[in-house]
């Protein structure tokens, strides 16, 4: 992910230009997952210049090793999720790869990196198909515990027939996207799995925010206090 492109990854700009051996790379990105952990990282880079109409078939893909001279990586990103995945920018300044770190033939970084999100997007609905059953679990547990108007919360209807419906999306979103992790595990490519792999990732991630605000919800006050994890 570069700042100015965001998922256009024909629109990345990071410069990759061939030299006796290998590649020097210049340019930054952001985001990088996992990188503060890693012992390299992959850097898909522009061996053309940024007026090239062919942007697509101009990317390569390399492997960057974390103790590479002109290589830094930045301090994490403090964000309000996902807190133990950490992500940090990473800085290329004059960096030397040689050219047995370029994954694949020369030219084909995009095809791969579009193929890499294909089989990526299911582990990205998986992570919301688990945010929307944690915060169901912790709702259920909560409103079977707490009492008003002289009856258990869970009791109520209009609670249960919130609780159905959350755990309706769930379970929903759960099938997509083991259909689709299914798809990866079976070597389906291309279009096929692009479809599965997004409609699974876009349905369970809305469901995880979905499900999620329906369990403040259920914990009333509590749902916005420090002393609940549901917040």
């Amino acid at each position: 992910t570069e700042a100015q492109s965001g998922s256009d990854v024909a629109g990345i700009r990071t410069r990759a230009v061939p030299v006796d051996g290998g590649y020097r790379l210049n340019g930054a990105k952001i985001w990088c997952t996992n990188s503060s952990v890693a012992d390299f990282v992959l850097v898909a880079a522009r061996i053309t210049d940024n007026n090239d109409p062919s942007k697509r078939g101009s990317l390569n893909l390399f492997i960057v090793e974390r103790d590479t001279a002109g290589f830094t990586i930045g301090p994490a990103e403090d964000k309000m999720g996902a807190r133990g995945v950490p992500s940090c920018p990473l800085f290329l300044d004059n960096a030397f790869v040689p050219e047995n770190n370029r994954l694949g033939p020369e030219r084909l970084g995009f095809k791969i990196v579009m193929e890499a999100f294909n089989q990526s997007r299911p582990i990205i609905g998986a992570r919301g198909v688990g945010l929307a059953q944690g915060a169901m679990d912790l709702a259920v547990e909560f409103v079977r515990q707490r009492e008003a108007f002289d009856q258990q919360v869970s009791n109520f209807q209009g609670v249960r027939w919130m609780i159905a419906d959350m755990a309706i999306q769930t379970e929903a979103a759960r099938s997509l996207v083991y259909r689709a992790a299914a798809m990866v595990d079976d070597g389906i490519s291309g279009k096929e799995l692009a479809q599965a792999a997004a409609i699974a990732k876009a349905q369970a991630t809305d469901t995880a925010m979905a499900v999620a605000t329906d369990a403040v919800q259920l914990f009333g006050a509590a749902g916005i206090s420090n002393s609940y994890p549901i917040n």
